[in-house]
């Protein structure tokens, strides 16, 4: 299989389009859906192997023995990203936003404010919401459509309720690869307001040619004691189903809050991920996420050059993720006209910017993981739907 070759999923339990009618009444074999954040691809040989094998063996009992798959996301974890993690460091659970839920519920009571830095993947505010926490949301700057980052003005925030800073990195929806210089900031800051920092690194295999992901356990290895990490196959092999992830604390105590937590719940892997991140912490999975990158790099250049030639809509350039992030300010329309046009017009669902918190209002999120005959009929549709501005 070629990235090229489409899939259809309609009909299949998919969320991203066997929701269209229900959430967007969209008809999905009229529609295009690029609002959920996985892709159109079908994953890696080397994992479908696995499965098979699983499959084969038609036993689907408890999963013993994890050595393999500690091994493997150690030996991916210093390959790809120069991190050297301990075993008995990684925690497992049912994908990060549940990896979330779970550092909040163990480092944070009710009434804590935990620190978003806004427009921010929007499960995070839901699920603070729902844990009967605070979202204090820290804007970061539109600087020329390059997102960056004022901490003088989130001091100012600061009021000492807050316990928790969540980080995204890469940054979901804004695609941007932080630097050294701005995790280190990022560092201090929680450092300055005693926080306890979970960075949620789900994107760090997403990133394009020129870029280079940071892990922060790197750029700011003194700050281990307040610390949490996360990281997960998942987003990077398109297997979100398996709803797998990991939690990596190297602090003792913080590790022994969470373990209790984790045993309180009676939280243990699904064995399908287990096998399949297995699988895909490999060199074949490795090849294949480089054989990605060079493909969505070819979507990325696709979609902006198209979306920023139709005169008030500007895409954010990306440096990591799939997920393009579009600015409609320059149309001048209120939301609800440019999202009428995106939806009722061109027929394609995407992510609205305002539930991705301050600073998201003027944006349209658009996954652009899809074959490129995919992107490029979403951008002659997007055309065709502000024709009256060109």
């Amino acid at each position: 299989m070629t990235f090229d070759t489409p899939v259809n999923r309609i009909g299949t339990h998919c969320s991203k389009w066997d929701m269209l009618e229900t959430l967007y009444g969209m008809p999905p074999d009229e529609s295009l859906a690029m609002w959920v954040a996985d892709m159109e691809f079908r994953p890696p040989q080397v994992i479908q192997t696995a499965l098979e094998k699983m499959l084969a063996h038609g036993v689907y009992g408890y999963f013993g023995d994890d050595s393999k798959y500690l091994d493997a996301i150690r030996w991916w974890m210093q390959t790809r990203h120069g991190w050297q993690v301990a075993r008995d460091h990684i925690f497992t659970t049912h994908g990060l936003v549940n990896g979330t839920a779970m550092c909040i519920d163990t480092f944070s009571a009710p009434g804590d404010g935990i620190v978003l830095m806004t427009p921010v993947y929007h499960a995070f505010a839901r699920i603070i919401k729902a844990a009967d926490r605070q979202v204090i949301e820290c804007q970061l700057t539109n600087t020329d459509g390059h997102l960056t980052i004022d901490f003088a003005a989130w001091d100012a925030q600061m009021t000492g309720v807050e316990k928790m800073f969540i980080l995204c990195s890469p940054h979901n929806p804004g695609g941007r690869v932080w630097t050294a210089d701005e995790l280190r900031g990022v560092a201090d800051f929680c450092v300055r307001h005693d926080l306890i920092l979970v960075s949620d690194e789900i994107h760090h295999d997403l990133v394009y040619p020129g870029q280079r992901h940071i892990v922060m356990a790197n750029a700011a290895p003194d700050i281990a004691d307040r610390l949490v990490m996360m990281t997960a196959t998942t987003k990077t092999f398109n297997i979100a189903g398996a709803h797998a992830g990991n939690v990596i604390i190297a602090d003792p105590k913080l590790r022994a809050c969470f373990a209790k937590r984790m045993n309180a719940m009676g939280i243990s892997p699904n064995s399908f991920g287990l096998h399949m991140a297995t699988a895909a912490y490999s060199p074949e999975g490795a090849a294949w996420v480089d054989d990605l990158m060079r493909y969505l790099d070819g979507n990325r250049r696709l979609f902006d050059a198209a979306v920023t030639a139709i005169p008030g809509l500007r895409s954010m350039p990306l440096q990591a993720t799939y997920l393009a992030w579009v600015d409609f300010s320059g149309t001048g329309m209120a939301p609800a006209e440019f999202i009428a046009r995106v939806e009722k017009t061109a027929k394609i669902a995407t992510n609205h910017g305002a539930s991705f918190g301050k600073g998201g209002d003027s944006f349209l999120r658009f996954n652009i993981a899809a074959p490129r005959a995919q992107v490029a009929e979403a951008v002659a549709r997007l055309q065709k739907a502000f024709a009256d501005l060109q």
